[in-house]
């Protein structure tokens, strides 16, 4: 179940786009281009792909199942399976570093240590075979150099970091011995091992039930801003991206359609996808007026296009309420529609037949 955004979210657009301004990036992604050579043609999962992340900031990334998202994060890490994907264009540039020019053993010493991830199902992304302070310990093991009594050490502490009760004991317990929320937690402990300069987190409570979901939420925050950790919170659900993130990127059909900071684009999206996103979700108390009980929940038409076929013009044109020949001609050009709002739509105004930028 998704959660409610803050109907008050709009009075922080202001500060936070002053911050933006203001922060040095400690990552930045310029014109990234990730493709997957099929039998049934290029797929371009990720398609001129540009964004920057400030130390400390939370960037959300959000898009139905499809747009690009996931696979923008696994270009990030350069963990596309080659082949049938490749990245093909663009930097990733990490402290001015360009990741997608280091050689093997620069990014083994890069990954874990200065950008990490959390990804989304712990069960299939930890070690069944192999104990939890094992799985902790190898990451320290390969960016510190520490004794075997400083390694176990640091693996307990960290699981104590995480939340995790008796850590010492759990360190030689075995994935299936824990709780999906524990293990959760264990894939947490990994990430932050080395107090990466970047975290990425994939759809972090994806598997997890509401009331652990809100704890492993609070957990990622609360350790980020100890950590003075930049995140990156790629996700589907528009109230947890209110309730976390300072800046937000829309992505349709492997490309960035809208970006603003949060408050700006709750308060007035300027693509009809996003206006979509925010219209399907489920509200409490008064919508515009009317009783809730009373309000029917708005649904996005269809659903996102194959990616070997793409439609001509706008990808989202073939959903639009307001698409015209235009759209389903000219594919919109990625601008600035107002100040830190950026957005690829030719119909940015409001969905009543108000202005249009």
């Amino acid at each position: 179940m998704q959660s409610q955004p803050d109907q008050r979210i709009g009075v922080r657009a202001a500060g936070e786009a002053l911050h933006i301004a203001n922060a040095q990036p400690v990552l930045e992604v310029n014109a990234l281009k990730t493709v997957f050579f099929t039998r049934s043609g290029a797929v371009k999962a990720v398609d001129d792909v540009s964004f920057s992340l400030t130390r400390g900031e939370t960037l959300a990334i959000v898009g139905e199942s499809g747009c690009g998202k996931s696979v923008t994060a696994l270009s990030l890490m350069r963990l596309i399976p080659d082949p049938p994907g490749r990245i093909v264009g663009g930097s990733v540039r990490l402290d001015g570093v360009d990741i997608l020019g280091l050689d093997d053993d620069q990014l083994r010493a890069t990954r874990g240590r200065d950008i990490s991830m959390i990804f989304q199902e712990p069960m299939t992304s930890l070690n069944p075979v192999m104990t939890i302070g094992r799985q902790i310990g190898e990451v320290l093991k390969l960016h510190r150099t520490l004794t075997k009594t400083e390694l176990q050490t640091q693996v307990v502490e960290l699981l104590t970091l995480v939340r995790i009760p008796e850590a010492a004991q759990r360190a030689r317990q075995y994935p299936h011995q824990l709780s999906g929320g524990m293990r959760q937690r264990v894939m947490i402990a990994i990430a932050l091992a080395c107090t990466p300069k970047v975290l990425i987190a994939d759809e972090p409570t994806t598997a997890l039930d509401v009331t652990v979901q809100a704890q492993i939420l609070e957990l990622i925050v609360d350790l980020q801003r100890k950590l003075g950790t930049a995140m990156i919170l790629i996700t589907h659900d528009l109230g947890l991206v209110a309730q976390t993130a300072r800046r937000v990127i829309v992505m349709y059909a492997g490309r960035k359609v809208e970006e603003a900071a949060v408050g700006a684009l709750f308060a007035a999206p300027r693509h009809q996808y996003t206006r979509g996103l925010l219209a399907s979700l489920p509200r409490l108390g008064l919508l515009r007026g009317e009783a809730a009980a009373t309000s029917r929940l708005q649904e996005i038409p269809g659903m996102v296009p194959p990616l070997t076929n793409l439609p001509a013009g706008c990808a989202f044109a073939p959903r639009c309420p307001r698409a015209d020949a235009r759209c389903r001609s000219e594919d919109p050009p990625y601008e600035e529609k107002i100040a830190g709002h950026w957005a690829a739509c030719w119909h940015p105004g409001s969905p009543d037949g108000g202005s249009r930028d």
